[in-house]
């Protein structure tokens, strides 16, 4: 019951970070790769040592290719990130790394994507975000559909979708603050997210379900208090596996999926704090301001 009767603090913590996250986009930006805005993608393999990026940076900027992003990835590889290339730059790129070690290296990918299709890309993202979180509105208001008192079943999947906002919302707001390039492996990791929240509070609600229909308690708020008190562990423990996991794989993992793995890292530890912390008192706030108008 500590969570249901504290819960405006709990609401003012996820109204502060998702108004600081929402302040973040708007004051850095989103900062899109070349698959969501066009350009085109280097890797090559350095067969010796691999230079540094400062070293990278020199070279490739008297160039003149723009705002060219360098990063290393695995043990040899460097990844450069420019506008779209001509054939021509292309092969003066490849020389120009080569030059950087003096040393020999092999080409793996060159890709390039065109501003229209990034475009194109960039508005199915969206659209595959909207079309997820419609499915999951369906979804709980099945689910709950023999569910009318004293909440509707429409309510459920209301509160999932602003707890589902508040998931995703921060991670992207961190992700503006820090300058994180936002690619297709940002997509799939609020698509994660969202998958990943929405099992934990389908969880703690199913719970408060089988309460209200075992009639334990005549309170509401005291139902969903002791709903989340007996999901809380599992909640938790759960969520503590996959976050260790999360967390190793930024550490000890490769460069390419350090930023996937720390959206994911950040957004499964909101998510959890959502669907207890959040989405379940709204439950009881929801009920209340169902009486107060009654009354």
């Amino acid at each position: 019951m500590f969570i249901i009767s504290y819960r405006k603090i709990f609401f003012a913590i996820s109204a502060l970070l998702t108004a600081a996250s929402i302040a973040a986009v708007f004051i850095f930006g989103l900062s899109f790769g070349i698959d969501f805005k066009g350009g085109s993608l280097l890797e090559v393999e350095y067969l010796g040592i691999r230079p540094e990026i400062a070293t990278l940076n020199e070279v490739v900027d008297s160039m003149g290719l723009g705002d060219a992003r360098i990063q290393h990835a695995g043990e040899h590889d460097v990844i450069v990130r420019t506008r779209t290339l001509t054939e021509e730059e292309h092969t003066m790129l490849g020389t120009a790394l080569k030059t950087a070690d003096d040393g020999e290296l092999t080409e793996k990918r060159f890709t390039t994507i065109g501003p229209v299709i990034g475009k194109e890309l960039r508005s199915r993202a969206w659209i595959a975000i909207a079309l997820v979180i419609l499915g999951i509105v369906l979804f709980i208001a099945f689910a709950f559909r023999k569910v009318s008192e004293p909440v509707a079943s429409w309510k459920y999947g209301l509160i999932i979708v602003i707890s589902l906002l508040h998931d995703i919302i921060i991670p992207t707001g961190i992700v503006a603050f820090l300058g994180i390039e936002i690619d297709t492996l940002f997509v799939i990791a609020l698509l994660a997210i969202m998958g990943l929240s929405v099992h934990d509070s389908i969880v703690v609600f199913d719970r408060v379900r089988e309460n209200l229909r075992l009639k334990k308690w005549s309170n509401f708020g005291e139902t969903v208090g002791k709903s989340l008190e007996q999901t809380f562990v599992r909640s938790i423990n759960t969520s503590l596996s996959t976050i260790l996991v999360l967390i190793m794989l930024y550490v000890f993992g490769p460069e390419s999926t350090k930023n996937f793995s720390l959206i994911l890292l950040v957004g499964m530890f909101f998510g959890t704090y959502s669907s207890i912390f959040l989405g379940s008192p709204l439950l009881v706030t929801v009920k209340e301001w169902q009486d107060k108008k009654s009354n």
